[in-house]
């Protein structure tokens, strides 16, 4: 359990869900941990991970649609554990509509988040790391098989995770000569918290009562289920790794099998 022992990993979306999974499993193989997210304090899984790890484990409330919060956020992280070497770049909301009914303001606020803030996070994250000098750096952003195709209820999210898996490529290129690796994951449904508000807005979309598409959803994996948050731990903990040191520019599909690339 040491895979990641020496490094300093900065892992944004990470009060719950994927990324405190993420979060958990990068401190027990060996990481310096600071995790963001937007509130003011830690939710009570979290605060239950700090206590058992407070030489570790730093949380810094960030909202990553704004620049000066960013600016803190590698301020802070750096000032405790030294250079940064990971980013685990989670930070995401989801919400849905009929193409024809979707206004501004859902693209606004998706995109500010999903897009803008995971790109201008990783990029001060890297130019943080090209000053510092960092040896074997690493970027895992979070796409989503929502990112492979297009669905007609979910037009502004699936583009913003299309956008994620562009830009890891873009930005796996530019930082090659640096020696360091940009890749991403494209996890498929996963049993977070976040699905029951996903779960009610399908319910309201298509007719259908509450739990039901989530229990499709389920069914259409190839393995048959829907994934546990864990399961991403695996490819995030490798993507991070020295294991992973020829890897570059890949989004790794983790879903059970809904997308074959």
């Amino acid at each position: 359990m040491t895979r990641l022992t020496g490094k300093h990993a900065l892992l944004t979306g990470a009060a719950g869900g994927i990324g405190l999974a993420v979060a958990t499993a990068y401190l027990h193989e060996g990481a310096q941990c600071t995790v963001a997210d937007i509130g003011k304090s830690p939710r009570p899984e979290l605060a239950a991970l700090m206590a058992s790890h407070p030489d570790t484990l730093l949380y810094v409330p960030t909202d990553v649609t704004r620049s000066a919060d960013i600016d803190a956020l590698i301020t802070a992280a750096s000032s405790r554990f030294g250079a940064i070497t990971t980013l685990y770049n989670n930070a995401a909301i989801f919400d849905m509509a009929p193409l024809l009914e979707s206004d501004e303001a859902m693209y606004d606020k998706i995109f500010a988040v999903n897009v803008k803030g995971a790109f201008f996070i990783m990029q001060k994250v890297l130019a943080h790391m090209v000053a510092q000098q960092v040896q074997g750096g690493a970027v895992v952003n979070m796409a989503s098989q929502a990112g492979r195709r297009g669905e007609a209820l979910v037009s502004h999210y699936c583009a913003s995770k299309a956008a994620i898996i562009s830009y890891t490529q873009s930005a796996a290129l530019a930082m090659a000569p640096h020696k360091i690796r940009v890749n991403g994951i494209a996890p498929g449904v996963i049993a977070t918290p976040m699905w029951k508000h996903v779960d009610a807005l399908f319910a309201k979309y298509e007719n259908l009562p509450i739990g039901e598409k989530k229990k499709r959803v389920g069914e259409a994996v190839p393995l048959g289920y829907m994934g546990d948050p864990t399961d991403i731990c695996g490819a995030a903990i490798f993507l991070a790794s020295d294991e992973a040191s020829y890897i570059t520019a890949q989004t790794l599909n983790v879903d059970g099998g809904s997308v074959m690339s």
